[in-house]
C-alpha cells in the first residue's frame, strides 16, 4: 500500500485538498492518504518533509500565495525549499501553487484551484502507480488548471 501525502494551508481561500483528495478517490485504489495543514506556504517545505518521514511515497503541496510582490518573493522562497525537501528526500513533491492574481475574479480562481489541484493529484497517482500515461502525454504541452498546450508537432 504506497502512501501519498497532501500539505496544504490555512492562507489558502479554496479548499484545493479536497479537490485533490476527491480526485484520488476517484482514480483508483492501493493507496492511503495523509494530510499536514500549516499557515502559509513558507511552512510547505518542513510540512512536506514530516508527511515524507511518515513514510509518504509522494507529496502533493497546495498553497496559494497572495497578489502583492513580497506575496511572489514568499512563493519563490516556499518553492526552493520545497525543491531542497524533494530532492533531499528523493521523493517527489508536486508543487500546486495558485498565484491570486492568476484569474480575473474569485469564480476564475477557485475553478483554477480546483483544476489544477485535481490534475495534480492524477499526475501523483500516475507517477506512483501509471508511469506509462506520463510517457504517453511526454511532450504533448499539458497544463494543469488551463487548456493544453498541444505539441508544437504532430
Amino acid at each position: 500500500m504506497k502512501k501519498i501525502g497532501i500539505a496544504d494551508t490555512t492562507f489558502a481561500r479554496f479548499d484545493m485538498y479536497k479537490s485533490a483528495r476527491d480526485e484520488l478517490e476517484s482514480i483508483g485504489t492501493g493507496y492511503t492518504i495523509e494530510r499536514y495543514t500549516v499557515p502559509g506556504i513558507k511552512d510547505l517545505a518542513i510540512a512536506c518533509q514530516r508527511l515524507i518521514r511518515s513514510g509518504c511515497d509522494m507529496v502533493i503541496a497546495l498553497g496559494m500565495p497572495g497578489p502583492e510582490n513580497i506575496d511572489k518573493q514568499c512563493a519563490d522562497q516556499a518553492s526552493r525549499a520545497i525543491l531542497d525537501v524533494e530532492i533531499k528526500h528523493d521523493i517527489h513533491i508536486l508543487e500546486v501553487f495558485v498565484h491570486e492574481d492568476e484569474a480575473e475574479n474569485d469564480n476564475e480562481l477557485a475553478e483554477l484551484a480546483d483544476g489544477r489541484a485535481r490534475e495534480h493529484a492524477i499526475n501523483a497517482y500516475d507517477l506512483l502507480f501509471r508511469q506509462d500515461k506520463l510517457q504517453q502525454a511526454a511532450g504533448t504541452g499539458q497544463r494543469e488548471g488551463h487548456p493544453d498546450a498541444g505539441p508544437l508537432r504532430r
